[in-house]
């Protein structure tokens, strides 16, 4: 299992995903503020703005908060000014990992992620360095699923791949196709997902030993823990026994 397949799991053996829902949220807001001042406050003519707004509705997201965020991007409510940075390099174990950012201080966060790489054995490298080993997709997650209805079904639908990891079921979509394939699956009520939105999907991955694992996982952690992070893509895989090792639960 693959980066953010295999993290999706691990947050939830950890029920990491609701102790972190107030993160999740501010990094939703952020991005549908930005998407709507790049690309103006209409989702049909808006994609990433369409995304953005499909990634909260799957974290439950009100409908008001989503318009007021819309309205600070758009310039009808004050808000912050942020930025977009990307970072590449790679994290323990040769792991190549990108960070996606939304700054109001671009020296901030420049410290903080290049600590963060240093911290955990990794080490931050120049744009282009990685990002061609992945690709980006659509991607839409459930916890609460029938294995069989919802591949069956995610397949009629479009999608381009169904992973199955232990309590996590990870439907893959082509950009253009994730709004569809999000809406026939509620539909057809094979499952609730608990997260929808881009990746960026790795085309291959590095498998990951004991050592190496513990302090990506880490690293992980600190780096979604961070305010200015939207998002991080990583390309590692670690075995179940080492995940039984490290008595992730």
């Amino acid at each position: 299992m693959s980066g953010h397949s295999k993290w999706a799991n691990i947050k939830h053996r950890k029920g990491a995903q609701d102790a972190k829902r107030g993160k999740i949220f501010t990094k939703l807001i952020r991005e549908i503020t930005v998407s709507a001042r790049m690309g103006g406050g209409d989702q049909n003519s808006n994609p990433r703005l369409r995304a953005a707004l499909i990634a909260a509705r799957g974290q439950n997201m009100s409908k008001d908060t989503m318009e007021k965020a819309i309205k600070r991007g758009t310039g009808d409510m004050d808000g912050a000014d942020y930025q977009e940075v990307r970072f590449e390099g790679y994290g323990p174990g040769g792991v190549a990992m990108i960070v996606d950012t939304l700054t109001d201080n671009n020296n901030r966060t420049v410290a903080d992620i290049r600590y963060i790489f240093n911290r955990y054995g990794g080490n931050l490298g120049t744009s282009g360095c990685v990002s061609y080993m992945f690709d980006r997709r659509g991607h839409i997650v459930f916890e609460q699923f029938n294995e069989d209805q919802l591949m069956e079904a995610a397949l009629e639908a479009g999608a381009l791949d169904v992973v199955v990891d232990g309590n996590t079921c990870e439907v893959i979509t082509e950009p253009d196709d994730l709004e569809t394939v999000r809406e026939t699956l509620l539909a057809k009520n094979v499952g609730t997902p608990v997260e929808s939105g881009m990746i960026m999907r790795p085309q291959n991955t590095v498998t990951l030993d004991e050592k190496n694992a513990a302090s990506m996982l880490k690293m992980m952690d600190r780096l979604e823990d961070n305010d200015d992070v939207q998002r991080v893509s990583a390309n590692f895989d670690i075995p179940e026994e080492v995940m039984e090792l490290l008595a992730v639960e």
